[in-house]
């Protein structure tokens, strides 16, 4: 049992992350306001949080009007979606083996 927490993606370690990940993991994209109000977080955070998860290309983020309003939504590149599998599987290896 070496390393057992190796796989765990500290990209996905803050609870916003998870969230905007775990969406998106089950749904095609999801939209800003969307995901605010689904995780209840603010603008900023969520920004932020969405910035570091497009950083590391686990997710896409496009931007476009409808109508006057902006609109933003997010989508799970294929590299985003096996990396959280990767780590969704490595924390239920960690916790099956505790």
């Amino acid at each position: 049992m070496k390393n057992i927490i190796q796989n765990i993606n500290k990209a996905f370690d803050h609870r916003i992350r998870l969230g905007i990940m775990s969406v998106l993991m089950v749904n095609e994209s999801a939209d800003f306001s969307t995901l605010k109000e689904l995780l209840g977080v603010t603008d900023g955070n969520l920004a932020s949080h969405a910035k570091a998860l497009e950083s590391e290309a686990y997710i896409i983020v496009e931007k476009q009007f409808i109508g006057r309003k902006p609109n933003t939504s997010y989508i799970a590149t294929k590299e985003g979606k096996k990396a959280f599998q990767d780590h969704i599987d490595a924390l239920e290896k960690l916790i099956s083996n505790t």
